[in-house]
């Protein structure tokens, strides 16, 4: 059957991999809409999480056209992370001189560091964007990261064979209250329990596929989708395909309980 430019095929509604629960979204790419924010041009914002959700954080894949990006550096309260998933931008961090990211890099900013984010490239730029507000301690808060992928470590932090961790913003570092790490999982490796936890999550399917267990439900996991898991959600992952699964993990971390 050939269909009209334009039109949708027979019975082709109503389908969709998407579930929204109290306490976890499971999102695939294709039901998440468009954005357009004020402080970026050229640029669509597909949200994947924010406060509407349930969650304390908000995150997006800004897909910059080129020529887009921050319309103006930005600086405000919030600390913002950055991992580029296709293309180029170009970042500038405190006015200094631009840097290029490219697939794998990434950025952090601190609250009131003074940036901006743009594509310089005739190409589109996919580009992970998280931000949220910074829970102050008595502790200096962190200075601005830009590195790559490349420059992170892969940990093994428990024996598992074929799992592996790459914390982008450090291990254990008390002036963070976020982790933003790489989880890698070889075929047939799987978490050692099912985990419930305080933390809250927004993982990002980076490559390979599998099962993710949330709450009471199985969820079949491909590159490119993203969940919300809220703070105590029963967890579990254990990956499905031939080749390497791994997925970019946000948590709050390194704060006590607030009442």
């Amino acid at each position: 059957m050939t269909i009209p430019s334009g039109r949708l095929p027979p019975g082709a509604f109503g389908h969709t991999r998407s579930v929204v629960r109290r306490n976890y979204a499971f999102m695939p790419p294709e039901g998440i809409m468009d954005s357009y924010l004020p402080a970026y041009e050229k640029t669509i914002v597909r949200f994947q999480a924010a406060p509407a959700l349930g969650a304390k954080f908000a995150q997006a894949m800004l897909e910059i056209e080129g020529g887009g990006g921050t319309r103006a550096p930005i600086s405000d309260r919030l600390q913002r992370f950055f991992y580029v998933i296709g293309g180029t931008v170009l970042l500038s961090v405190n006015d200094a001189a631009q840097i290029e990211l490219g697939p794998e890099g990434y950025a952090y900013m601190p609250p009131h560091t003074r940036f901006s984010l743009r594509n310089a490239g005739a190409n589109q730029a996919q580009v992970i964007g998280l931000w949220k507000p910074y829970e102050a301690i008595d502790l200096p808060q962190p200075d601005p990261i830009v590195s790559h992928r490349k420059n992170v470590e892969c940990i093994n932090h428990n024996g598992t064979e074929g799992r592996t961790w790459e914390h982008l913003l450090g291990f254990n570092d008390l002036r963070f209250d976020m982790e933003m790490n790489i989880l890698s999982f070889q075929p047939g490796a799987h978490f050692p329990d099912v985990e419930t936890h305080i933390m809250e999550h927004g993982l990002y399917m980076l490559e390979g596929q599998g099962m993710y267990l949330l709450g009471a439900d199985w969820h079949e996991t491909w590159t490119s989708d993203f969940i919300w898991m809220g703070p105590y959600c029963p967890q579990l992952f254990y990956p499905t395909g031939w080749s390497k699964a791994a997925y970019l993990l946000y948590k709050d971390v390194n704060r006590d309980v607030t009442f």
